[in-house]
């Protein structure tokens, strides 16, 4: 894996870190897809972690596989364009199994990083820096 895209892609979950008052808040997370030459992720409006991105937009994904591990710490967007929905359903027909409406689903929400920096990490090599996609 060359990529943080392909390396989260082979991952069932990951984990992405928010910021809620003083107090760090991490959750699992599925969905990833490339759009716009950016990384993508969704979330609902309703949630906690929503607001604590409208709040502080600056996160942290973790994520591990083969002894090394990936974090991606950026900046992050809403884009809450029908067409960003769109291809997030057309992505992950799983989403329509939350979210059955689709893309119409007022509180479905898509948001991407607007800045970011990947690094691979072990126990045995110096960390690294890889490209996001």
């Amino acid at each position: 894996m060359n990529t943080a895209l392909e390396f989260i892609k082979a991952s069932p979950v990951f984990h992405i870190a928010t910021v809620d008052g003083a107090k760090a808040r991490v959750r699992p997370f599925s969905f990833i897809m490339k759009r716009n030459n950016k990384l993508y992720f969704c979330t609902n409006k309703t949630k906690d972690v929503y607001k604590q991105l409208k709040k502080n937009p600056d996160i942290e994904i973790s994520d591990m596989g083969n002894n090394v591990w990936l974090r991606i710490r950026g900046r992050i967007a809403f884009d809450e364009t029908r067409e960003a929905k769109a291809q997030a359903f057309e992505e992950s027909a799983n989403l329509l199994r939350i979210y059955p409406k689709g893309a119409d689903d007022e509180t479905f929400v898509t948001f991407y990083f607007t800045e970011a920096v990947a690094t691979l990490f072990s126990f045995t090599e110096a960390p690294k820096k890889i490209p996001l996609f």
